[in-house]
């Protein structure tokens, strides 16, 4: 399935931002940790505390695996959404499909022929601008004639 580039660089955003948000709560996790460490011991390990967090912190972080940021509340979530917004457009496609086949079939089954003046098939179809009646050339300019010559002339 070809995706949008666009959609390539936004999932490659929302994984970055699951992987700071993974970064910050595990700092978080580690630095309430070493406090709570530190302050069932003597004073002077206060200022150990800024080095401790840093290492703790490091080590946890070389753990980790990119992997597992597919699974992210965020990545899945977006994911999900653009599944849902790809399903939507391709429904609605079909559906302006089918719509565009029925305006098909009834303009198709509104042409008619056959010159209402006549009832002969047209050989020189003319359509009139102002209620998009077709007829024949000849059968209507033979007609707009004959009216023109009944005309009553003024004195």
């Amino acid at each position: 399935e070809e995706v949008n580039p666009g959609i390539n660089e936004m999932e490659a955003m929302i994984l970055e931002c699951a992987r700071l948000d993974r970064e910050i709560n595990y700092f978080v996790d580690v630095v309430q940790q070493v406090t709570a460490e530190v302050t069932t011991q003597q004073p002077e390990a206060m200022f150990s505390l800024s080095a401790k967090v840093k290492e703790q912190f490091t080590e946890r972080i070389t753990r980790l695996s990119d992997a597992d940021l597919h699974n992210h509340q965020k990545v899945v979530a977006f994911k999900d959404s653009i599944k849902n917004s790809l399903n939507q457009a391709n429904q609605e496609s079909a559906e302006n499909m089918e719509e565009l086949d029925e305006d098909i079939a009834v303009t198709q089954s509104q042409v008619n022929f056959t010159c209402p003046l006549t009832q002969v098939d047209m050989v020189n179809p003319v359509k009139n601008k102002k209620c998009n009646h077709h007829y024949d050339e000849v059968a209507i300019l033979g007609l707009i004639k004959t009216r023109h010559s009944q005309k009553k002339k003024c004195r």
